[in-house]
């Protein structure tokens, strides 16, 4: 029986310390709840050039300029489908996200409607916004007036009729 005595020291020793090993990571704040992350904002706004004049723009989170298709009459709705979003890919909220949200700057109501090509396409007063293809660095506006339908968006875009 003197064995016993061993036995329960070393299981109460391999006990105690198991729970040293895997104390809290709470670093003081036991109970409190984990900081959750601010998103990025969707919708920024920056300078470009446009049509030879420096004009506040609307760009994605990567910087790339925004685009607005006139066919699309800021009614909320997007016909810019199949065929044509592989050249003007929407601007679809990331995963995870479940509203856009705009810097400061960004003065127009956000939204989104149902992309074709899959996830939520986010809207800025309205119109569905979009990337142009042929835009390889920030600041390239090759997409505007492109067949006099495709235009940059500037902050102050008005709602479609």
């Amino acid at each position: 029986m003197t064995r016993h005595p061993s036995l329960l020291i070393s299981v109460a020793a391999s006990a105690l310390l198991a729970v040293a090993c895997g104390g809290s990571s709470s670093n003081g704040a036991a109970g409190a709840p984990a900081a959750t992350p601010t998103p990025q904002p969707v919708v920024k706004t920056a300078t470009a050039t446009v049509a030879g004049t420096s004009e506040t723009v609307l760009v994605g989170e990567n910087g790339m300029t925004l685009y607005y298709y006139a066919p699309d009459k800021g009614t909320g709705e997007a016909t810019c489908t199949g065929q044509c979003l592989l050249n003007w890919p929407p601007l679809l909220l990331p995963t995870g996200v479940t509203k856009p949200t705009g810097e400061r700057g960004v003065t127009g109501i956000l939204g989104t409607v149902p992309s074709t090509a899959g996830g939520m396409q986010v809207t800025y007063n309205s119109w569905p916004l979009y990337f142009f293809v042929k835009d390889k660095v920030p600041g390239d506006t090759t997409g505007q007036n492109v067949g006099g339908k495709w235009f940059v968006v500037p902050p102050d875009v008005a709602r479609g009729t």
